[in-house]
């Protein structure tokens, strides 16, 4: 037996006929670098900061700021007014790299246009202060979530992208995503306070309003069949630029220079006070009269249509006392506290939406089994100016006596499916329209003169 046979080991013979050596094992590449090596063992308080810092604001608003290398630029002069250049994110800045509506993952990106890059870098050497202003709802920033998990997920998702994008920006840049259904969300106007009380830009002659520009994609274009142009989503961005008093464009206005065109708003709550829906203090004092010793009043509105004001305002002067399900929570507990009230000789008013015959009806028997008489009031604003009045209410403590906090959109669209006009067959006495008139101090018609929703 030879030794190779003996040992298992198979040799090559070489062209001499000696036999050669065993291969030597290839030493592997590691793919750590020696920076990153190096800087595993530099102590932090050494190490060089990172570019892109995060923090949470009122536990919904993220604000993300990117720092370089001071540059060149041609910033005017400490006092002169400083231009800012806002800009949307998704679909104005970056779209997703699948062609998907939603990015897939972090990595699902591209820029909107070529041209984006080098038109924010121009701005930035323009003396401009760039920003990013986005609605994101599909991130949650609550601890106490019941899909922490996946919510941690989409946040860091979120973080890698604006993190990739802003490296390929390499210039100072901040985003501001809102995150909740509050004041930050567009087009209510609080990240553009944020971001001024983060550049200490809190006076308003410190901003050149005339030079300013706001860019995104929801601009309330109506759309056309013929190009295969869809209608935009929403108004939100058109309407905040509105708010702060800056001109709007959309991407394919700034980047590609298009005619700018039509758009349509749903609601627009200045063109509704023009029309005449204000009124001085006393213009409806003589609305409703009592013409019952003894009755039962049945409100029926949508939320936010102005009931709860009108009792106040008109019928508690009268003597009626107040029936809500808001504050008795349930129909049972409303129908019982009022029958305690009317066999006391107390007539009483049913501040719900009662939207439909079949609620309504059960405050007829009521009536019917002490034999007084049920009157309606019909307060006939649309759930599009409701919804507008909640937030107003909600985001303005002093528009917020009782400190009603912001409705969810289904109470609106909810009263609206279930909605049927009252009509006196159903039993009443009769039926009163009221419909919606602002009251309120200057200050305060133009706060809701704004855009909320």
């Amino acid at each position: 037996m030879s030794p190779a046979k003996s040992t298992g080991l198979k040799r090559s013979s070489t062209e001499d006929g000696s036999v050669s050596p065993p291969p030597v094992k290839r030493k592997a590449q590691s793919s750590i670098t020696e920076k990153a090596v190096a800087s595993f063992f530099t102590p932090a308080s050494q190490k060089e900061p990172e570019k892109i810092t995060w923090r949470i604001v009122h536990d919904s608003l993220l604000v993300g700021r990117y720092l370089t290398e001071p540059a060149p630029t041609n910033r005017p002069a400490q006092h002169s007014r400083r231009k800012v250049a806002a800009f949307d994110f998704d679909s104005t800045l970056i779209s997703s790299a699948s062609g998907l509506r939603f990015a897939r993952d972090a990595t699902d990106w591209k820029w909107w246009q070529p041209s984006v890059l080098s038109r924010l870098q121009s701005l930035h050497h323009d003396g401009y202060l760039v920003v990013i202003l986005s609605n994101q709802g599909g991130i949650s920033l609550k601890s106490d979530s019941k899909s922490l998990k996946s919510d941690l997920k989409r946040l860091g998702d979120f973080k890698r992208k604006v993190t990739a994008v802003f490296t390929q920006l390499d210039l100072p840049i901040s985003i501001y995503a809102a995150t909740s259904r509050d004041r930050f969300r567009k087009p209510r106007t609080g990240m553009w306070e944020q971001l001024l009380e983060d550049f200490h830009l809190t006076a308003a002659h410190q901003i050149d309003l005339d030079a300013s520009f706001f860019v995104g994609d929801a601009g309330g274009r109506t759309g056309y069949s013929g190009g295969g142009v869809s209608k935009d989503h929403s108004c939100c961005d058109r309407d905040f630029a509105t708010n702060v008093g800056i001109k709007f464009l959309t991407p394919e206005e700034y980047f590609l220079e298009e005619e700018p065109k039509d758009f349509v708003r749903e609601f627009d709550p200045a063109k509704y006070l023009n029309n005449g829906a204000t009124s001085s203090a006393d213009a409806t004092s003589v609305i409703f009269l009592k013409e019952n010793p003894l009755d039962v009043v049945l409100f029926c509105g949508s939320p936010g249509a102005g009931k709860s004001t009108f009792y106040w305002n008109y019928l508690k002067p009268l003597g009626y006392e107040r029936i809500n399900q808001d504050i008795l929570k349930t129909r049972e507990k409303c129908l019982k506290k009022a029958a305690e009230l009317v066999k006391e000789g107390t007539a009483v008013v049913v501040d719900n939406t009662n939207p439909d015959p079949d609620t309504r009806a059960h405050w007829v028997k009521l009536a019917r089994n002490f034999n007084v008489p049920i009157r309606c009031i019909h307060f006939t604003a649309s759930p599009r100016l409701c919804e507008h009045n909640d937030v107003v209410r909600s985001l303005n403590a002093t528009m917020n006596p009782e400190k009603r906090a912001m409705l969810p959109k289904l109470a609106f669209t909810g009263f609206a499916s279930r909605y049927r006009e009252p009509k006196l067959e159903e039993g009443f006495q009769d039926i009163t329209k009221v419909d919606f008139t602002f009251k309120g101090t200057p200050e305060e018609e133009n706060i809701w003169r704004k855009f909320w929703i």
